[in-house]
């Protein structure tokens, strides 16, 4: 039976001011904390895989540092190891976040498969151990256009999901207001198919860390349907069908319906949504396209077709770069690395409409907020 969906179940998160450098692990805090309650209107920053425009993502010093930023949630995405545990990373080929392709005790576990019809060769965290994943230490995925953060190349291990909801407990204990954690569940049709299935060690992780409560400060998202579906069954806390500008999801494919991401983005697609989910959170393009020479178009009617069906909407992925920036709002002149201006594309996504945003870059998304609301 579909839940009752509530635009309004989300947990207020006041901004503070925090320094912009890391410490070491969050520490014992004072117990007092902020009371915290359900608010119709609250706008979210999302930090996309923790602030991951400063720090190597998906590791434990990129969520805190979103945290300190001022980011009202965190977002690991979850694969699952050989022994069922599920860990952090954007994917579970990890050539690219990982020193794996150093390790030449580990050069026999470099194989070709096949994700969500892709043909990927590397390395996959469902052929690692925990144990074994331990040993491994995470880089820099886009070195490139983030060289400064080439710097924490090493330093830094593979987490697991229980590590993040204790470190999710410990940084609101510190900073006195509730951190969220905005859980993906990453290709859970493949991972079913060699019997890892990700729903239920997550459903265990958030019972042992008391978070699968409608007030918990928790969101799961998934680019697949069938599996928000399952969940819908077992437990309590909202769920966001994720939507890419392109393709299809993975389960649809798999099970021979024709729906596409086109299809669900239309009005009737997401009242079909709002059966299921609390929210959505596509594509940025879904919101408000570029025009033809890249620059930034005019606002769809995406946002109030999915506020018709009662949806919040949490566009991806908001970053500072040049590289990622429409045309008109790239400093022209300037390397694809450096900072174009960000903070008014979002602007104009919080002028469209839309109730939070995932950013690579927390302490941006935190300043357009505060424009746009004052």
């Amino acid at each position: 039976m579909p839940r009752a969906h509530r635009r309004t179940a989300l947990l207020a998160a006041s901004v503070v001011a925090v320094p912009l450098l890391l410490a070491g692990p969050a520490t014992a805090a004072p117990p007092e904390r902020e009371d915290r309650g359900p608010e119709a209107d609250e706008l979210l920053v999302i930090g996309h895989r923790g602030a991951s425009g400063y720090r190597p993502e998906h590791t434990l010093a990129a969520y805190e540092l979103a945290a300190r930023m001022g980011a009202d949630y965190i977002e690991p995405d979850v694969v699952s190891t050989a022994d069922g545990v599920l860990v952090a990373r954007h994917e579970n080929e990890i050539s690219g976040t990982t020193d794996v392709a150093e390790r030449p005790e580990f050069a026999d576990r470099r194989t070709t498969k096949v994700i969500d019809g892709v043909e990927l060769t590397g390395w996959f965290t469902e052929d690692f151990t925990l144990a074994e994943l331990r040993t491994l230490r995470a880089v820099e995925r886009l070195p490139g256009i983030r060289e400064e953060n080439t710097l924490y190349d090493g330093l830094y291990e593979v987490p697991t999901l229980d590590e993040v909801l204790e470190l999710r407990e410990e940084l609101s204990r510190e900073l006195r207001r509730d951190i969220g954690v905005y859980i993906e569940t990453k290709h859970p049709t493949y991972f079913d198919g060699i019997d890892l299935s990700l729903e239920e060690p997550l459903v265990e992780d958030l019972d042992e860390a008391g978070l699968d409560r409608r007030s918990s400060p928790v969101f799961v998202q998934s680019f697949e349907t069938a599996n928000l579906l399952e969940l819908d069954e077992v437990v309590d806390v909202p769920l966001v069908q994720l939507m890419s500008n392109t393709g299809a999801p993975a389960d649809l494919v798999a099970a021979g319906d024709p729906r596409t991401y086109a299809d669900l983005a239309t009005a009737e697609g997401l009242a079909e949504i709002g059966e299921y989910a609390d929210g959505v959170g596509p594509d940025k393009n879904l919101v408000i396209p570029r025009e033809d020479d890249g620059t930034l178009g005019e606002p769809t009617s995406f946002v109030a077709d999915a506020h018709a069906a009662d949806l919040l909407v949490h566009p991806y992925t908001f970053r500072n770069e040049n590289e990622f920036l429409p045309a008109d709002l790239r400093d022209p002149g300037e390397e694809p690395s450096d900072y174009g201006q960000a903070i008014d594309e979002q602007l104009a996504y919080w002028e469209a409409g839309v109730d939070g945003l995932f950013t690579d870059n927390p302490d941006t998304g935190v300043v357009s907020r505060e424009l746009f609301e004052d």
